[in-house]
C-alpha cells in the first residue's frame, strides 16, 4: 500500500468534514420541515415579501395660516408680512391679516418705497402721506428696485420720527422693510426693521441684493 502523504491526508479530511456537514444540514432541514407546518413557513415567506408593498405613511401638510406664517398668531391678534423686492421679477409684498396690501396681483406696487396704513383712506405723497396717517394708524414699508434715490430729507426726517434706525443707512437699490405705529407703541419683542445692501459681490440678483421680511402678530387692541 501506497504511504498518504501529508497533503493528500489533509484533502481527506476536509473532504470527510464537508460531507459530514452536508449530512447534518439535510438531517436537520428534514426534522425542522417535519415539525414546522406548512402553513406557518409560507406565512412568515408571504410577510417578508409584503415588507416593501406596504403603504408609506406620510405626515399631513401643516395647515396655511395667514399670511403664510409657519405657525398661527394667538387670539385676538393680526398677522403681518412684509416682504422687500428681489431683482426684477420679484416684486415687493405686504401683507395684513391675510389680505395683500401691496402686490403685483393688485398691480399696486412700483419701484421705490411702498406704504400701506391701516387705518387710514388717506393717499397722496409720502411725506403728506405719513404725517396725515390719522393717530392710531399701522404703517407698513417695504422697498422694491430703488428707495432711496428720490426721497428727500423730509421724507427720511418723517420715517426716522415712526423709529427708524436705517433710513438715512438707505442706498442705492438697498432691500428695507419696516413696520411703525403712529399714536401707539408697537411691542418691545416684534422685529421692526430690515435692511440689505447691495454689494456685486454677494448679490443674490445681477445687481440686485436678495429679498428680505419681517413677520410677526401685533394684539388687535392696539390698532
Amino acid at each position: 500500500m501506497r504511504p498518504v502523504a501529508g497533503s493528500e491526508l489533509r484533502d481527506l479530511v476536509k473532504l470527510s468534514g464537508l460531507m459530514l456537514a452536508s449530512g447534518c444540514a439535510w438531517y436537520l432541514g428534514y426534522v425542522f420541515a417535519d415539525i414546522i407546518p406548512e402553513d406557518t413557513v409560507s406565512i412568515a415567506i408571504q410577510n417578508l415579501q409584503n415588507i416593501g408593498e406596504r403603504p408609506v405613511i406620510k405626515a399631513p401638510l401643516p395647515k396655511r395660516q395667514k399670511c403664510d406664517h409657519w405657525s398661527p398668531c394667538a387670539p385676538r391678534s393680526y398677522a403681518y408680512r412684509l416682504l422687500s423686492g428681489g431683482g426684477k421679477e420679484k416684486m415687493a409684498k405686504i401683507c395684513f391679516e391675510d389680505e395683500l396690501l401691496i402686490s403685483e396681483q393688485r398691480g399696486n406696487v412700483g419701484r421705490g418705497i411702498n406704504i400701506a396704513i391701516v387705518n387710514s383712506d388717506f393717499s397722496g405723497e409720502m411725506t403728506a402721506f405719513i404725517k396725515d396717517a390719522p393717530q392710531g394708524s399701522l404703517l407698513l414699508m417695504v422697498t422694491h428696485d430703488d428707495g432711496s434715490a428720490r426721497l428727500k430729507d423730509d421724507g427720511k426726517k418723517a420715517i426716522e420720527e415712526l423709529g427708524s434706525k436705517e433710513i438715512r443707512n438707505m442706498k442705492f437699490r438697498s432691500s428695507w422693510v419696516f413696520i411703525a405705529a403712529k399714536g401707539f407703541k408697537l411691542p418691545d419683542n416684534i422685529e421692526k426693521e430690515k435692511i440689505n445692501h447691495s454689494d456685486n459681490r454677494k448679490n443674490r440678483y445681477s445687481g440686485w441684493p436678495a429679498e428680505i421680511q419681517i413677520e410677526g402678530c401685533i394684539p388687535d387692541n392696539l390698532i
